[in-house]
């Protein structure tokens, strides 16, 4: 025989109208948040499931800004490239007709007027901003002009005029993520685009016998190469032509010295790492405490130059008459940077395709991940309200139940 206390079946529907509460509070705060996981013990597995679908749209997101303003920097440079081609495309017809035979002195000087104009005009595109101030063509260094002029009197030239313009910019390429692991470069070094020879750079200094005295580094065109005691000139050179960078390492058959030589027309950017005298123990580097890419060894021979000093030279023989120089050296000059700018062109559009091709793939993942996250944690309000309601009804029901059935107690039999 079971025994019921006085107070269970009061205790029992306290029990079940307070958990009837509870869920309908439960429910209420569903439908006001339009979410069925308002806590983890909710459904645990779907609230994983939400917080990694979560985190890739919030990635993805981010993807699709650097996306866009690496495409629209990319579009603003190659505005500038195709104004610079242009100038150099009447450059080069200037030159075409200097070193025609048929022209005076004097008019090849009107020529050279002109091509000095041109001159100062690309060097104003080269020191191009984009949209939000920074410099397009100075590596990293965003906030200074990648280009610094120099003035002086040339043969010919009715005062001062520009004779040579280095680049004080950086190599440095920043690396943007597009999509899971994968990064292109969003900015654009303009001691490559603006270059126009292969750089070749040949020390003075017997290297036949050179060994690592201690563990060190190197770098060239911002890539670090490691060395290790006792590594040989031979070594150096494997390592450096094993390096990834756009530079060829061989020895000199004559004077066994170490000869550097860029694969595609580009500034040579060499450096010694921490505490290394690596290049400058070989005779490519200047003892001197200069920066790269002053920094060279005024004993070694460095040949090789930029789209400028191609112009410069073109014009400073225009301003001489030099029909030859105008018609061989000057016109090949051209010719070689024009070919850089085009190849600079091309990898531009190249870029662009392949962003257009990610953002595409990126729009399509958000809203696909967007469903499946709405799949784990929206609430079907339709059968949220349909569940208030039953709940409702059914504590109406037990309230009205409860208030017949429970048995009067003592304090009723004394009011």
């Amino acid at each position: 025989m079971k025994r019921i206390s006085t107070n269970m079946p009061n205790n029992d529907m306290q029990y079940y109208m307070r958990l009837r509460e509870w869920k309908m509070n439960q429910v209420q705060n569903q439908i006001a948040d339009q979410t069925r996981i308002k806590e983890l013990r909710d459904d645990p597995v779907a609230a994983a499931h939400s917080v990694r679908y979560s985190s890739h749209i919030v990635r993805l997101n981010r993807f699709a800004k650097n996306i866009q303003s690496v495409q629209d920097s990319g579009r603003i440079a190659e505005g500038y490239l195709q104004e610079s081609l242009s100038l150099m495309q009447r450059i080069r017809e200037i030159a075409v007709t200097g070193a025609q035979g048929t022209f005076t002195n004097q008019e090849k000087g009107y020529m050279a007027e002109e091509v000095d104009q041109l001159l100062q005009e690309f060097i104003e595109l080269a020191n191009a901003q984009s949209g939000n101030g920074t410099m397009l063509f100075s590596g990293d260094n965003v906030f200074a002009k990648p280009y610094r002029i120099s003035m002086g009197h040339v043969t010919g030239s009715p005062g001062e005029v520009i004779t040579s313009v280095d680049y004080v910019g950086t190599v440095k390429k920043n690396l943007v993520e597009i999509s899971e692991g994968s990064f292109i470069e969003s900015n654009f070094p303009g001691n490559m685009i603006f270059w126009a020879e292969q750089q070749q750079l040949i020390s003075d200094r017997d290297a036949s016998a050179y060994q690592v005295l201690e563990d060190s580094s190197i770098r060239i065109d911002g890539k670090e190469i490691p060395l290790k005691a006792g590594d040989t000139v031979h070594a150096i050179i494997a390592k450096i032509n094993d390096s990834g960078a756009a530079v060829k390492a061989k020895m000199d058959p004559v004077q066994n010295s170490l000869v550097l030589q860029t694969t595609i027309p580009h500034q040579l950017w060499i450096e010694d790492g921490v505490n290394g005298t690596v290049f400058k123990d070989l005779g490519v580097l200047s003892s001197v405490g200069s920066l790269a890419p002053n920094n060279i060894s005024p004993d070694a021979r460095l040949s090789g130059g930029s789209t400028f000093d191609m112009i410069i030279h073109l014009r400073d023989a225009l301003y001489r008459g030099d029909t030859i120089d105008i018609g061989g050296s000057g016109l090949r000059g051209i010719d070689s940077a024009m070919n850089n700018l085009l190849t600079s062109l091309a990898e531009l559009g190249a870029k662009d395709k392949r962003l257009e091709t990610v953002g595409e793939r990126v729009a399509y993942e958000i809203p696909e991940m967007i469903q499946r996250n709405s799949k784990e944690v929206d609430l079907d309000l339709s059968e949220a309200i349909t569940e208030l309601k039953m709940l409702e009804y059914s504590h109406k029901a037990a309230l009205q139940t409860a208030g017949r059935i429970l048995q009067p107690t003592l304090l009723d039999f004394l009011r």
